[in-house]
């Protein structure tokens, strides 16, 4: 019997909160919901938990803290995070990517378009790039850095383990499976977020800042993953992809 993909509901009104679990419900997800930082690491410890929708304000800590803080846990640092905000300045959304969130909604919203983000999210998340057989896709190694796409675990040319967040994972994936091809930022955008990047949205441009920090990547003169002006990103690496990254 296949799982019920399981979402938690991090937010302070309980209207919202009601109103989203049952939605949920109604639509093949169990959902449970929180009303603040300390309710969500509760319903971690008791549940497993698919994807987490994360208010941006919240009364204890705040939601960017609380992102910040799930991808620093080895055991919640690939759940998908979905931010929700009340404000829609360029800057929350930013800083909220910068986070580690996967996504991003803006409040007031519509509860489908809510389900529509949720789903597309949970299957990004899953999906293995088409002309990658599973079997043959266990490391993917580059530059002396090796990638195990099952433990989703980076592993640095001197063998140090490098985290990543869940954008920070699909935005490698997404360049590993297109070496040595510009990919412009409403690709980057469509393929990680679902949807072409809004006018001004720089939230690909952070992504790539974080991902080149974590390959230790020099901003200024970067050596893997290079800016072509006016066109987008290109990873400038052979892959090699072998079935075991030992």
């Amino acid at each position: 019997m296949e799982k019920t993909d399981c979402i938690l509901i991090v937010d302070d009104d309980p209207e919202i909160r009601r109103l989203l679990v049952d939605y949920l419900a109604r639509n093949a997800f169990e959902a449970v919901a929180a009303r603040d930082g300390r309710e969500m690491w509760q319903a971690l410890d008791r549940h497993v938990i698919d994807l987490i929708v994360l208010d941006l304000m919240l009364p204890d800590t705040d939601g960017l803290t609380l992102c910040r803080d799930l991808r620093a846990k080895s055991n919640t640092q690939n759940i998908p995070v979905l931010m929700l905000t009340a404000r829609g300045e360029e800057t929350d959304r930013i800083v909220g990517i910068e986070m580690g969130a996967d996504d991003y909604l803006v409040k007031p919203f519509n509860p489908r378009e809510l389900l529509a983000r949720i789903k597309s999210i949970l299957r990004r998340t899953r999906a293995l790039p088409p002309n990658l057989r599973p079997e043959a896709a266990r490391c993917l190694c580059f530059a002396g850095w090796c990638l195990d796409t099952a433990a989703r675990l980076l592993t640095a040319p001197d063998g140090v383990a490098v985290p990543l967040s869940g954008g920070e994972y699909r935005l490698l994936r997404i360049l590993l499976d297109h070496p040595n091809r510009v990919l412009n930022r409403d690709q980057l955008s469509e393929m990680i977020q679902g949807r072409e990047a809004e006018a001004y949205d720089r939230a690909i441009d952070v992504q790539v800042s974080r991902l080149r920090q974590r390959l230790r990547d020099d901003s200024r003169e970067p050596a893997l993953i290079k800016t072509v002006r006016g066109e987008g990103y290109v990873l400038a690496a052979s892959i090699e992809v072998r079935n075991s990254c030992a």
